[in-house]
């Protein structure tokens, strides 16, 4: 496969993902999209973990999906997912298939793998690299 759509995949694999997870993140904070669990309300704010984890989700998921701050927001939303399947599904059963944890395990590592591939070339953080060096270049620099 061509390196260039191997580039195009991740970025837009990222981008999807970003979108979904700050969904999640909207329907909890604001009671769109279903609401938080499905049933229409809110999450009360600043209550542990619900909210907390619902403004990762939002705030997250859309640096993760314009491609800002791509690595430490994809940490930031592994690491949480990770602590929701170990904290409020992992002790329900052994597999995720088994204790509802699936969409948490999926997230938890696809976060993990945009943290360590990086945001690819279309996002806001490549762009801005690239942005840098030709001004970088540009301007000559004496010692």
């Amino acid at each position: 496969m061509s390196k260039s759509i191997n580039t195009v995949v991740l970025s837009l694999s990222r981008a999807v993902v970003g979108l979904l997870f700050a969904c999640h993140g909207a329907a909890s904070l604001f009671g769109v999209l279903g609401g938080a669990g499905g049933k229409g309300g809110t999450v009360a704010f600043g209550v542990w973990p619900g909210w907390f984890a619902a403004a990762i989700q939002f705030v997250g998921g859309l640096l993760v999906l314009i491609g800002l701050f791509t690595r430490p927001a994809a940490i930031l939303c592994s690491g949480s997912m990770a602590y929701a399947y170990f904290v409020s599904h992992q002790p329900k059963g052994l597999f995720p298939i088994e204790n509802g944890g699936v969409p948490s395990a999926l997230y938890c590592w696809f976060f993990l793998l945009i943290a360590v591939l990086g945001p690819g070339k279309y996002a806001l953080d490549s762009w801005l690299a690239r942005r840098g060096a030709t001004s970088n270049d540009a301007v000559p620099v004496s010692v």
